[in-house]
């Protein structure tokens, strides 16, 4: 029950442009399970989310569509990479590698709220 709860949380952040994959895969090794087994649970969740999520950015018309096709095919060969790449390193590697990369993905979030909150001035006062 935990994890489903973790992964509904996890799912309405990928609609606000934080990633699954990365924070999905430490859960599954909080909770002892093999990340081997982890993938089909990211790939399935993924399958089911982006349908459902995407529905109201393609009715509003509020995507880039030449971002959206780079995104499609650089997955292409990124499918490729991961079947035969990563696949091949091993799991401490790939853990490490993902706690990186999340770590990065926050750290860059934190300065861009800052970044925005310097830039938008003071809050008014209430007087």
């Amino acid at each position: 029950m935990f994890a489903f709860v973790v992964g509904l949380i996890l799912g309405s952040l990928m609609m606000v442009g934080v990633g699954f994959y990365g924070p999905c895969l430490i859960l599954v090794s909080l909770l002892g399970m093999n990340p081997l087994a982890g993938f089909p649970i990211m790939m399935a969740a993924c399958a089911f989310l982006m349908p459902a999520g995407a529905v109201r950015f393609i009715r509003a018309r509020r995507y880039d569509l030449p971002a959206a096709l780079g995104l499609t095919l650089g997955g292409l060969p990124g499918v490729l990479i991961a079947a035969f790449i990563v696949k091949s390193l091993p799991l401490t590697w790939l853990r490490w590698l993902v706690v990186v990369v999340v770590f990065c993905a926050a750290v860059q979030m934190l300065l861009a709220t800052r970044r925005n909150t310097q830039d938008a001035g003071p809050l008014p006062s209430t007087r």
